[in-house]
């Protein structure tokens, strides 16, 4: 069984602040385990002050929805009530956010967590994540959700 662990989480946070670094963006970044609890946080130099809880809201929801916020948005266009409703549960750690910049962890096909990145554009969050996860080995595909929420196809 696969698992994240803080070493695990604090390589991808370092990678992630270099690679925004590398395209001048100050960013933070949120690792949280499959449960959403948060493992690292970090913030970059120059990154604004709500960065570090948006990339905690987006990594939770990509733990705990078990896939990408790019996945989710059209979920959520189309049910925005009951997006909401997730937020305001009484388990709810923090708000659902179905963005760009929320990246589920996984690996070995075990979903292991979530990566939240915030402080660029949508697409420069989007994009530093993706390519730090897989230049770190994790996996980036995710069977498709149907407007239902329900996997297409075979069970994911």
């Amino acid at each position: 069984m696969t698992h994240l662990t803080l070493d695990s989480a604090e390589q991808i946070a370092d990678a992630v602040l270099q690679r925004a670094l590398s395209v001048g963006k100050a960013v933070s970044v949120a690792v949280v385990d499959a449960g959403g609890f948060v493992v690292t946080v970090r913030r970059s130099d120059g990154a604004r002050p709500l960065t570090p809880d948006i990339a905690r809201a987006k990594a939770y929801t990509a733990a705990v929805m078990q896939r990408p916020g790019t996945m989710l948005k059209k979920w959520q266009e189309s049910q925005p009530v009951f997006f909401s409703q997730l937020s305001q549960l009484p388990g709810a750690a923090l708000p659902i956010m179905a963005a760009e910049g929320s990246v589920t962890l996984k690996k070995d096909g075990e979903i292991i967590g979530g990566l939240g990145v915030a402080g660029g554009t949508a697409e420069e969050d989007q994009q530093i994540a993706d390519e730090v996860l897989e230049s770190l080995g994790y996996e980036l595909e995710f069977a498709a959700w149907g407007v239902t929420g329900r996997p297409l196809g075979k069970d994911a």
